[in-house]
């Protein structure tokens, strides 16, 4: 209880000043992570939580599952119409080769290490979060092109990449065993991915007719309707895993078709599940804290540090700018979409599922990675996310919007 206790307070005196706190970039975020990092640190902290249990794994996969839904009901498909050309070249083209550029990255630097942990390792680090430097869709001074289509890639990147890391991390614990059967892995992940997609469009496409209907028709009230919209996910997650199904998987494709009811729903019917998530989200922020010490007080390799440099910055942005090429676009909005790729949350689950999954020794390497690189990617992105727009402002002669009046709606 003193962790609730601790999490809702730190969350009550950051949203006293959040606006303060924005000017020198410090998000939710990276302000539940120092408190985690500070509180769980040392021999004897005055926090402590047990990251190996069956609870915290369960907990962890929920947030995810809730993530992925809430992305994929909030990608807005006007944007994927309007800039389908770039959208389609960022996830068809620029994702693959940024996996790909990752694992060979893990190729060159850890020699030692399996080509499947190494594989693990590029799904951990390359999925987007905008969360950590949120204030970048959000200001005006970026071009609404450019933020828009980021912000269709970050609701959309993770729900493509977890398949392909839940493959990886059964094909790397399966690796350990001498007898291990590669084949029928692989026969098993797909057979998860197809139950994944029926459960998923069966829950998505029944859960928004039935709730569409009810409203049109009177049935129901606008407070139990946000209930009706938190159980979506949550059914969809926990059917597909019953009848052996990516739970992941059919959350996100779930969210995908439930997207087009929630125009029909009231305006407020998605924010119980929006705020819920960030909530969870900010829990875990919060827990990354003692990740950090746990991956810290060891001591870590240069090669580490390097590769987590890599990954947040030419990883991405060599294949963004590869798949840009003749797209019509200047240089300078490449390279800001090349650039923009922050690590954070899905990071830190697919890190801490793999964690929980995998041998101590691949655990801690992987645990270790993910740290640096989610921790360079807050420094990184988040210190140049106000210089990026003031250079956009010069370029378009919009000035800084301005913060609103004092008790003034947001």
């Amino acid at each position: 209880m003193l962790a609730v206790t601790v999490i809702a307070g730190i969350l009550f005196v950051w949203s006293l000043l959040a606006l303060r706190l924005s000017r020198w970039s410090i998000t939710a975020p990276i302000a539940m992570m120092a408190a985690g990092i500070a509180l769980t640190a040392g021999s004897d902290p005055p926090l402590r939580f047990e990251l190996e249990t069956t609870a915290f794994e369960h907990a962890v996969e929920v947030i995810l599952a809730l993530l992925l839904f809430v992305d994929a009901i909030e990608v807005p498909g006007r944007v994927m119409g309007r800039e389908k050309n770039i959208v389609l070249r960022l996830l068809g083209g620029g994702l693959p080769l940024t996996l790909c550029a990752a694992f060979l990255s893990g190729l060159l630097l850890f020699p030692g290490q399996s080509g499947w942990l190494l594989a693990v390792l590029a799904t951990v680090v390359v999925p987007l979060d905008l969360a950590p430097t949120a204030s970048v869709v959000r200001d005006r001074r970026i071009p609404a092109r450019l933020r828009e289509v980021l912000n269709v890639e970050g609701g959309l990147n993770d729900g493509i990449v977890s398949p392909v890391f839940l493959l990886c991390v059964a094909a790397a614990v399966e690796s350990h065993d001498v007898r291990s059967d590669y084949g029928e892995a692989l026969l098993t992940a797909v057979d998860a991915a197809g139950w994944a997609l029926a459960t998923g469009l069966f829950v998505g496409w029944t859960a928004g007719w039935l709730l569409r209907t009810s409203w049109s028709r009177g049935w129901t009230q606008t407070h139990a309707m946000r209930l009706g919209v938190l159980a979506v996910p949550l059914v969809a997650y926990t059917f597909s895993s019953a009848v052996g199904g990516n739970g992941f998987v059919a959350a996100f494709i779930a969210g995908v078709v439930f997207g087009p009811a929630v125009q029909e729903l009231p305006a407020s019917a998605v924010e119980l599940t929006d705020d819920l998530v960030t909530l969870l989200s900010l829990a875990l922020w919060f827990v990354f804290g003692q990740i950090v010490n746990n991956a810290f007080w060891p001591g870590f390799q240069t090669t580490v540090v390097l590769y987590a440099l890599l990954a947040v910055t030419l990883v991405r942005m060599v294949p963004v700018l590869l798949v840009l090429m003749g797209a019509g676009m200047s240089r300078t909005d490449k390279l800001f979409l090349g650039w923009m790729g922050p690590r954070g949350v899905t990071s830190v689950v697919f890190g801490s599922l793999a964690v929980i999954e995998l041998p101590d020794a691949s655990a801690d390497f992987v645990s270790r990675v993910m740290v640096v690189t989610v921790m360079l990617s807050i420094v990184l992105h988040g210190l140049s996310a106000e210089p990026i727009a003031r250079y956009y402002a010069r370029r378009t002669g919009k000035p800084r919007p301005a913060a609103p009046a004092a008790g003034a709606g947001p």
